[in-house]
């Protein structure tokens, strides 16, 4: 598997088979990424989403990617840092199960963006741990995926996923 780090809009990228959400519980159009992926997506994704919703904090749900440039998009639901504990069994659980999604579904690239690290709150670097700390167990065990991005919004969040995922990347090599 090849991990790659980019900064950019998780919401533009064509050569990307699911892209992850950082959902709200109702799965809806909302700020932040949320907002990108439905914006891009059109009403459809939306529509899609209500037989699902609502999501429990570490849940992932799939849906189509609708007017998006991929076929998938992968809904989680970060925790909200403070508030729904534990956190760190949480978040784990979002990378856990929306991976364990890309397997069911034979997805061979996923793009996940920094969850619950916006308007959730979550510590970068804590959260980027978590990201990295699942990968370290799950990483071998994922036989379609060829390629995982995370697509980060700021070159502050770049620097800091390069830096936590630098090792990894490297022993995967």
């Amino acid at each position: 598997m090849n991990i790659e780090v980019k900064q950019g809009d998780i919401a533009n990228q064509p050569d990307i088979t699911a892209i992850v959400n950082a959902a709200n519980a109702q799965l809806k159009t909302g700020g932040g990424v949320a907002g990108a992926i439905h914006r891009a997506a059109g009403p459809g994704l939306e529509e899609e989403c209500r037989k699902y919703a609502p999501i429990n904090p570490g849940e992932a749900v799939i849906t189509e990617a609708h007017k998006l440039p991929n076929e998938y998009v992968i809904h989680c639901l970060g925790p909200v840092y403070g508030v729904d504990h534990p956190e760190p069994t949480l978040l784990a659980n979002c990378y856990r199960n929306a991976l364990k999604l890309v397997e069911e579904h034979k997805i061979d690239s996923v793009a996940f963006p920094a969850i619950s690290t916006g308007a959730f709150g979550y510590p970068l670097e804590q959260a980027t741990d978590v990201a990295v700390s699942v990968l370290n167990e799950v990483g071998t065990d994922l036989a379609s995926l060829k390629k995982l991005r995370f697509v980060l919004f700021s070159q502050t969040d770049l620097d800091v996923y390069q830096k936590k995922l630098n090792p990894l990347i490297n022993r995967l090599k």
